[in-house]
C-alpha cells in the first residue's frame, strides 16, 4: 500500500538549549533520513512555543529537502496576512510546504471590516478587538469554511505564468492574468490579489482537523488533505467519498490521514510498524499523523519499519508526497 507519515511536533526553545531548537532539530533530521513524509509543526499554547510558520521557515533552511506543515488558527490571523505567509513559505521551500488550518475566532482587523459594511453597527477602531456573533463551534465551522474559501482564492490570484521579471522593458508582471479576489463574506471582506505568484506545487497544500468539529462538506470543497482521530477512523473513509461526491470532487483529490498513537501491546519496531499499517489499510486511510514528543526514541527506531511498509509516494513537492493531484482551482 503506499501512505504517507507526518509526524506532530510542537517546537520549543528550552532554556538549557545551547542552540536555538536543538532538539527539535536533531528530531527532525532524523525523521527526514527515516524517510517520513512531512512534520507538522503545531500551534502550542504553552510559554516557550513559538510560530510555526517561522520555525517552519527556519528548519527549511537547514533540511531544504524535507516538507513543513505549519499550524496556525482562525484567532488572531487575518486571511491575508496569512495566506501572504504561507505562500512565500511554499515559494521559499519550492513547493513542499502546506498549513493546518484550526477553527478559533476572529482578528481584529477582519472583524472591523465587517462590521463596518453594516449600517446598522457603529465602526470600531481597529485598535480594539471585537467580538463577532456566533463564536459557537457552528459559528467555529462557518467561519473556517469562509476562511478557507479565502486562502485558496488568493493563492491563485497571481498565476505563476503572469511573473514575467523583464528586466530589458521593466515589466515585472502581465496584470492581465492577475485577478483581485472580491471576496465579501459574512465573516471577512478581501479584496486581494496577493503580491506575489503560486509556487512549484500550484498553492499550499491545505489541511483540515475533525478535532474542530467541521462539516465534512465544507472539508470536502476546500482541503486537500483531513486529519481524523482514532475513533472516527472506522467510517472516516465512507463519510468523506460522500461528502467528495456531493463536493462535485473525487475521494482521490483529499488524503485521508488517521491521528494515532504507537500501539503498546506490541514491542518490537518491526511489530509497531505492522500494527500501524494493518491500522491504516483496515479503514482504508492514507497515511498516519504520529504525535512525537512522549516518545521520539521508539517513533524513531519504528520509522524506518514503518516507511517500508507504508511506502510513501514519491516526489519532491509536500502535494506529490501526498499523492495528491495538481490543484484545478478554487472551490466556488
Amino acid at each position: 500500500m503506499t501512505g504517507s507519515v507526518i509526524l506532530g511536533l510542537t517546537p520549543e526553545i528550552s532554556p538549557s538549549d545551547a542552540t536555538p531548537l536543538a532538539g527539535t532539530i536533531e528530531f527532525v533530521r532524523a525523521a527526514h533520513a527515516a524517510g517520513a513524509t512531512a512534520v507538522r509543526l503545531t500551534d502550542g499554547s504553552r510559554d516557550g512555543a513559538l510560530d510555526p510558520t517561522a520555525v517552519a521557515a527556519y528548519l527549511a533552511g537547514l533540511l531544504p529537502e524535507f516538507r513543513w506543515i505549519a499550524e496556525a488558527p482562525t484567532s488572531r490571523n487575518a486571511p491575508y496576512n496569512l495566506a501572504r505567509r504561507l505562500l512565500s513559505l511554499d515559494r521559499a521551500t519550492d513547493g513542499r510546504s502546506g498549513l493546518v488550518l484550526r477553527a478559533g475566532d476572529g482578528d481584529e482587523v477582519s472583524d472591523v471590516a465587517v462590521l463596518e459594511r453594516d449600517p446598522e453597527r457603529v465602526p470600531v477602531p481597529v485598535p480594539v478587538p471585537v467580538p463577532v456573533p456566533e463564536s459557537n463551534a457552528s459559528g467555529r465551522s462557518a467561519r473556517w469554511a469562509e476562511y478557507a474559501r479565502v486562502l485558496t482564492g488568493l493563492w491563485e490570484t497571481f498565476p505563476a505564468s503572469a511573473l514575467l521579471g523583464d528586466q530589458a522593458t521593466g515589466v515585472f508582471a502581465e496584470d492581465s492574468l492577475i485577478s483581485p479576489l472580491g471576496h465579501e463574506g459574512r465573516f471577512y471582506r478581501v479584496a486581494g490579489p496577493l503580491d506575489g505568484p503560486t509556487s512549484p506545487q500550484g498553492r499550499p497544500v491545505l489541511v483540515a482537523d475533525t478535532r474542530d468539529t467541521l462539516d465534512w462538506a465544507d472539508i470536502a470543497a476546500s482541503a486537500d488533505v483531513l486529519v481524523v482521530t482514532e475513533d472516527q477512523a472506522p467510517a472516516a473513509a465512507a463519510r468523506l467519498a460522500e461528502a467528495c461526491a456531493r463536493a462535485g470532487r473525487r475521494r482521490a483529490d483529499l488524503a485521508l490521514l488517521g491521528r494515532t498513537s504507537l500501539p503498546y501491546s506490541v514491542s518490537s519496531p518491526e511489530e509497531t510498524a505492522a500494527a500501524l499499517a494493518g491500522w491504516t489499510a483496515r479503514h482504508g486511510l492514507d497515511g498516519l499523523e504520529l504525535a512525537a514528543p512522549h516518545e521520539p526514541e521508539r517513533l524513531l527506531a519504528t520509522l524506518p519499519a514503518l516507511v517500508a511498509r507504508l511506502e510513501p509516494a514519491p516526489g519532491d513537492t509536500l502535494r506529490a508526497a501526498l499523492g495528491l493531484p495538481e490543484p484545478i482551482g478554487a472551490a466556488a
